[in-house]
């Protein structure tokens, strides 16, 4: 069970950053990088927040 969050994390970031770009390029006419750049800045917090969360648990 030692590290499920993490990979829990990791995987919510990857999905951060797949929505990140879908947006920035694709969404409505010409894309939202405004908002594109704000979903893609939640994947460092997802990563580091799920590593915490794991280390408590220990």
């Amino acid at each position: 069970m030692t590290g499920q969050m993490t990979k829990i994390g990791l995987a919510a970031s990857a999905i951060s950053i797949i929505a990140s770009i879908y947006i920035y390029f694709s969404h409505g006419d010409g894309g939202d990088p405004m908002l594109g750049i704000f979903v893609g800045l939640w994947a460092p917090t997802l990563i580091l927040f799920s590593q915490e969360i794991d280390k408590m648990n220990e």
